[in-house]
């Protein structure tokens, strides 16, 4: 069953027992943009407990604030009762709420295009804030007076941005001038909250307008100042025509394929944060960035931890900042490191932040092609093939397990690698000519 369908089932259950109930919010705003909403609200005259009697597996998720949960066919819908909300002091939850009507509810919320009502039977959309104008327009408006709706919830001024890169609309003044002004206030919210609107930013297909926004708004000033950084860092023109470090960042972002990955996109936006602390101009005036990859890693994993990033992305996205110089040198590579390279879970993402890389300043792609080319010559058997000893061996020819141990089974597989030694015999023979070469203990 669709989701529509299961939330106009809950709807009409509502309906039937003598309560208004429509639908509310982004799905609404969704369907008039002829998108298929992610999941269907339902705004409704029913306080929690009529809820509970029209719909007894309904679950209480904020039932002070008339928040409800119901669970059919595979769906979950959130079910709230009309309201006006108190004074908010934590710039994230009223302190209080006062059950009310559909047109109070209407005005409580933040932007005019998630404002809007629709009956789930007829269809008729209810429209008290001047949604449907916005939606033609395509301009994104706080309802009301904008300050006030960002101090209510700091949160909304990510939203604003998230709302506008993700559907391309246009922010009205008053309400840009608002978010503005109101970009200090962002701090009061957690990590966690700016975190997960910041990965639905950066992982738009628009996600270079909403970055860019973020920074001429000052919100990204506010939760990670360091990529300011990169705006006016200079480069080398002759590798870098296109402009500053900022420029080349957010042409590479708009390169990206629209369903890029997260740790992708994360990876794009700070592999090159370090490049302005390393920055150096030698005498002939030629600029340098020397150790910049490893530098960005180290500032890599410090921003995302202190957004509380889970550690696999942290670890991914290290990686890829630390390694992405390494593609310079591939043609350079013995065949055993260059497969050894190519053989990291990463490495596809790997490949996809290079050829943006190369794609947003020279253009020049020999070290991309070289790779594709191996990759098909690579392809007829795994990179890094099962090994053909181990430390059984070694230790049958009496060696006592230790740190050699290591060295001698990487020195097999780089033969190995390299195609010099297909065989297990042959592998075993050339293990002892070691031993008795070096006298392992």
């Amino acid at each position: 069953m669709e989701a529509r369908q299961a939330a106009t089932e809950i709807a009409q259950r509502l309906l039937r027992a003598g309560h208004q109930a429509f639908f509310a919010g982004g799905c609404v705003r969704d369907f008039l943009l002829e998108k298929t909403p992610k999941d269907y609200d339902i705004a409704t005259s029913a306080r929690p407990e009529e809820v509970l009697a029209a719909l007894p597996q309904a679950i209480a998720i904020g039932a002070h604030f008339g928040v409800m949960l119901v669970k059919h066919a595979g769906h979950a819908i959130e079910i709230a009762t009309f309201r006006t909300d108190g004074s908010y002091r934590d710039s994230r939850r009223p302190e209080s709420v006062e059950f009310s009507s559909p047109e109070n509810d209407a005005l409580r919320r933040d932007f005019t295009i998630n404002g809007l009502f629709q009956n789930p039977l007829s269809g008729e959309i209810l429209d008290y804030v001047g949604g449907l104008d916005d939606l033609r327009e395509k301009t994104l408006r706080a309802i009301g007076q904008p300050e006030l709706r960002f101090h209510e919830d700091a949160l909304r001024l990510m939203r604003a941005i998230r709302f506008s890169g993700k559907l391309n609309f246009h922010i009205e003044p008053k309400t840009w001038l608002a978010i503005r002004q109101s970009a200090p206030r962002l701090p009061q919210i957690s990590c966690e909250r700016i975190r997960d609107e910041f990965s639905q930013i950066i992982t738009s297909p628009n996600r270079r307008r909403g970055i860019e926004l973020l920074v001429e708004s000052d919100l990204m000033a506010q939760f990670m100042p360091e990529f300011l950084t990169t705006i006016g860092c200079e480069q080398p023109p002759q590798w870098h025509p296109e402009g500053d470090v900022f420029i080349h960042t957010c042409i590479m972002l708009e390169m990206l394929d629209a369903d890029a990955p997260l740790d992708l996109c994360l990876a794009v936006l700070l592999h090159d944060i370090g490049k302005p602390a390393c920055r150096t101009v030698d005498e002939t005036g030629r600029i340098r960035f020397n150790g910049h990859d490893a530098l960005g890693a180290d500032m890599a994993a410090e921003i995302l931890t202190r957004l509380k990033y889970p550690n696999a992305v942290i670890a991914s996205v290290t990686e890829m900042v630390a390694r992405h110089m390494q593609f310079m040198n591939v043609q350079k590579m013995r065949t055993s490191r260059l497969k050894q390279f190519m053989a990291r879970p990463g490495f596809p993402e790997e490949m996809e932040l290079h050829r943006v890389d190369c794609g947003s300043s020279n253009g020049l792609t020999d070290n991309y092609e070289f790779i594709l080319e191996k990759q098909l010559e690579f392809s007829a058997e795994p990179l890094i093939p099962p090994p053909l000893v181990n430390g059984g061996d070694l230790i049958s020819l009496g060696l006592r397990p230790g740190p050699a141990f290591k060295t001698l089974l990487d020195s097999v597989q780089i033969e190995q690698l390299e195609g010099r030694i297909l065989e297990r015999k042959t592998a075993l023979d050339f293990l002892k000519q070691q031993v008795d070469l070096h006298s392992f203990p």
